[in-house]
């Protein structure tokens, strides 16, 4: 259902079980929640600074070689949304979790 790429593909799938007004049983099939890992736990590999007109998917695709990764710097900043870290001047930490 993910790309193997997605934040979301390591995250398991959990099953819940009910009836629908027939009283058919139907299992609905979810992702359970993601935790974001410590970002003290990875390692840093450069600290870039901000400049004009930077976007965090080329970011991530300079550092780490794949745009869509980049919700794995999200992670390693504390960032909920990525502009937060395409802030003019802003010093963003390019990291790999468990390293």
């Amino acid at each position: 259902m993910f790309e193997p790429t997605s934040r979301y593909a390591t995250v398991a799938d959990a099953r819940l079980t009910t009836r629908d007004a027939d009283q058919r049983e139907r299992v609905i099939v979810y992702k359970r929640r993601r935790f974001i890992p410590d970002a003290g736990a990875a390692t840093t590999l450069v600290e870039h600074t901000v400049t004009q007109g930077e976007r965090l998917d080329n970011l991530t695709a300079r550092y780490l070689g794949d745009p869509t990764l980049f919700w794995q710097v999200c992670d390693a900043n504390g960032a909920l949304h990525p502009a937060e870290l395409e802030e003019l001047g802003r010093v963003v930490r390019i990291a790999l979790p468990g390293l």
